[in-house]
């Protein structure tokens, strides 16, 4: 069986009961699991014919059946799990258990064994199948009638509905059961509030077993065939579910899929503004850096020195002369001369000085070098040369100061 998720929710209860004079008479009622209440969705207690089922139920639907009456022999042995052929003696001497349909209800410490022949119930089940009907349960006698004892009326012992005669103890175990086809019971029979004929009792305990199964002990005839259609209706329900699901599960994704686009639409534009808004100040900011470059380029070429006053550095140069220093010449931002392709280009050596002088001694020199170091505004001095000038007859030095 499958998953009890994809159970049957919908389906046709059957019970043909075979009189002692051949005569069949046919009850059925067709129910439906809403929730977790089960309403009758159709119903007929005395059907001539399966072609009369035909007419009034929707025969698409899974049928469980019940066969009752003439053919159908029950007995009542010591409990057995199992029958095989090897115990089937008990039941029917001499018989072989691969002709019959057997049914096995275990109640207390008894087994009330059901058997037919198969020759006598495939001629119904081939009779139900040409109206259409797929048959995927069958059980026999009035013993799937245990199923839905607690939703009816009996409360002694007897159980009396449609010829069946049940006697139990007071654990709800059988100890009788006997069909004389006259007997009836003593008041309506109703399940839970709702009256219910007594032929009908064992087409909707069959039904009821079929929609519950997995849910009830359900007391059916195993047999491989019908299981197998069992299987095949559930498979294609389980088919149908899987299919409903995929769907569903489709449509939420495809939803999910649409909010994340929106989502991230809204993202992706702000991204993409903020993106553009990055390039355009990039892009600007590379503009700005051009233009600073060039127009660096032509204050260094028109000796700009970058705002520092000269005037004032010069001044501080002279306050730290020594006294046996003599300037000769001063230049401030040098001409460069350049070589080549640009050598009449004009350059010039920006916050340096170039003082030449007078020095009977290098000491004095290195003094005013001292000097000059601890100013906050040299960046360095450097003594470039310092020569004896014999027609002077004293030092001649050039310092150069950058600042």
């Amino acid at each position: 069986m499958l998953s009890q998720f994809f159970h049957i929710n919908s389906a046709i209860g059957i019970n043909l009961t075979i009189e002692s004079n051949g005569e069949s008479i046919v009850s059925a009622c067709q129910v439906a699991k809403q929730k977790k209440q089960l309403d009758f969705e159709q119903r007929a207690a005395e059907l001539t014919s399966f072609k009369d089922l035909a007419e009034k139920f929707n025969v698409k639907l899974p049928v469980a059946i019940n066969l009752s009456g003439k053919g159908v022999l029950s007995k009542a042995i010591e409990k057995i799990e199992t029958l095989t052929d090897g115990n089937f003696s008990q039941v029917l001497p001499n018989a072989k258990i691969e002709d019959f349909y057997v049914q096995n209800f275990v109640s207390g410490e008894k087994s009330y064994v059901s058997v037919i022949r198969k020759t006598d119930a495939d001629k119904w089940l081939l009779q139900l199948r040409e109206i259409g009907c797929r048959v995927v349960s069958m059980s026999l006698g009035p013993f799937a009638v245990n199923a839905i004892l607690p939703q009816l009326n009996f409360y002694d012992s007897e159980v009396v509905f449609d010829g069946h005669v049940i006697q139990r103890d007071e654990n709800k175990n059988w100890t009788s059961c006997r069909y004389d086809g006259l007997s009836k019971g003593a008041f309506p029979i109703k399940i839970e509030s709702e009256r219910i004929e007594e032929r009908l009792v064992l087409a909707y305990a069959a039904a009821f077993q079929l929609v519950m199964d997995g849910k009830v002990d359900a007391v059916q005839v195993p047999d491989e065939s019908i299981s197998a259609a069992y299987r095949q209706v559930s498979s294609a329900k389980w088919a149908r579910a899987y299919a409903a699901f995929a769907i569903v599960g489709l449509f939420v994704l495809l939803l999910i899929n649409t909010l994340m686009f929106f989502w991230l639409s809204d993202d992706n534009a702000r991204l993409g503004y903020r993106l553009s808004s990055s390039v355009q100040s990039t892009s600007d900011l590379r503009r700005l850096e051009e233009q600073v470059i060039k127009k660096e380029l032509k204050l260094k070429n028109l000796g700009w020195n970058k705002g520092i006053n000269s005037a004032r550095v010069l001044d501080k140069l002279a306050a730290s002369t020594p006294e046996d220093v003599t300037w000769k010449e001063v230049a401030i931002s040098p001409v460069v001369l350049k070589r080549g392709a640009q050598q009449n280009a004009i350059s010039f050596d920006d916050n340096k000085i170039r003082v030449s002088g007078l020095s009977s001694e290098i000491i004095s020199v290195n003094e005013w070098m001292a000097r000059i170091k601890a100013e906050k505004w040299a960046r360095s001095v450097a003594l470039e040369s310092y020569d004896l000038n014999r027609e002077l007859k004293t030092g001649e030095f050039t310092l150069i100061i950058r600042y």
